[in-house]
């Protein structure tokens, strides 16, 4: 399965829920569930909701997830059976993966708007890890690892815009950060009820279970 390339507005609506996909626009009027909370599609308005089997819940579920973080199929399945052999809920395991992956950690610092924006970043050379660049968006960051925006990448728009809109809300206690070096620090490895995610993480676990 290859990355989506669509409009992201698209996939909240199938989901019917925020994804938090597009930045600051998720927080204006604009966004999509605020003016079209129906679902995609030409008869999306009238539309009746099939009662969803235990399955299709499931699958729901999933596909959640993996769109949240942005991920395909293979990728994400490889992260769950990782997640599966470490000892611990294996749901939770999962989650903590997840936001462990260097480009969650540059959007959850606040230095880019998404996820999106955050491995465009990381791709394009500006993010370094302990004084290391690096350009792997699914690096593993681990506890006490100092990851900051490169000087030459402080200056970018996105960078500015993302670290102002983000200073006006509240920060993870899992994680440090420094505004006016774009430097944080991953404090600690989170648990499940510091990551505010409304997913259900056991249905997954039970999807690839069957």
């Amino acid at each position: 399965m290859s990355r989506y390339t669509g409009p992201v507005c698209r996939l909240c609506r199938r989901e019917g829920e925020k994804l938090f996909l597009k930045g600051k626009r998720c927080f204006t009027e604009k966004c999509a569930i605020e003016r079209k909370a129906h679902p995609p599609g030409q008869h999306g308005t009238g539309r009746r909701r099939r009662r969803q089997s235990e399955y299709a819940v499931q699958l729901r579920e999933k596909q959640k997830v993996k769109r949240i973080y942005g991920m395909a199929e293979k990728q994400f399945r490889a992260l769950f059976v990782k997640a599966a052999r470490v000892p611990g809920v294996t749901g939770e395991n999962l989650l903590v993966a997840l936001e462990s992956r260097l480009d969650n950690i540059v959007y959850r610092l606040g230095f880019a708007p998404s996820r999106k924006a955050a491995r465009q970043l990381i791709r394009h050379r500006h993010v370094r890890v302990d004084g290391h660049m690096l350009d792997v968006p699914s690096y593993v960051v681990t506890p006490g690892a100092e990851v900051s925006v490169a000087p030459h990448a402080r200056g970018l728009p996105v960078v500015k815009e993302a670290i102002e809109d983000r200073k006006s809300r509240d920060q993870l206690s899992w994680l440090g950060v420094d505004y006016d070096t774009a430097t944080g620090r991953m404090l600690e490895r989170p648990s499940r009820a510091d990551i505010p995610l409304a997913v259900e993480e056991q249905l997954i676990v039970e999807l690839y279970s069957k």
